[in-house]
């Protein structure tokens, strides 16, 4: 009797490492509880408010960005 080959469907997806968790602008908004203009002001250099330990955003896409979550929990746990 012929068995077919385990379906990649059906196979654990235990031994795959996790991918890094990319939090997008209103999700580390949230998670941190500031506004936008805070976020931002935090990343201008021009800004009285700038922060440069705080984590630089990933483009994601021609008009889009994220930040690392792990980056933003290392951040907070340094602070």
């Amino acid at each position: 009797m012929l068995q077919n080959p385990p379906s990649l469907h059906t196979s654990s997806y235990a031994n795959i490492p996790d991918s890094p968790r990319i939090l997008r602008l209103k999700d580390v908004m949230k998670k941190m509880g500031i506004s936008r203009s805070t976020i931002y002001d935090w990343l201008n250099p021009k800004s009285p408010r700038y922060d440069g330990t705080f984590p630089k955003q990933k483009r994601l896409g021609k008009q889009s960005v994220g930040w690392l979550e792990s980056e933003l929990n290392e951040w907070v746990m340094r602070r």
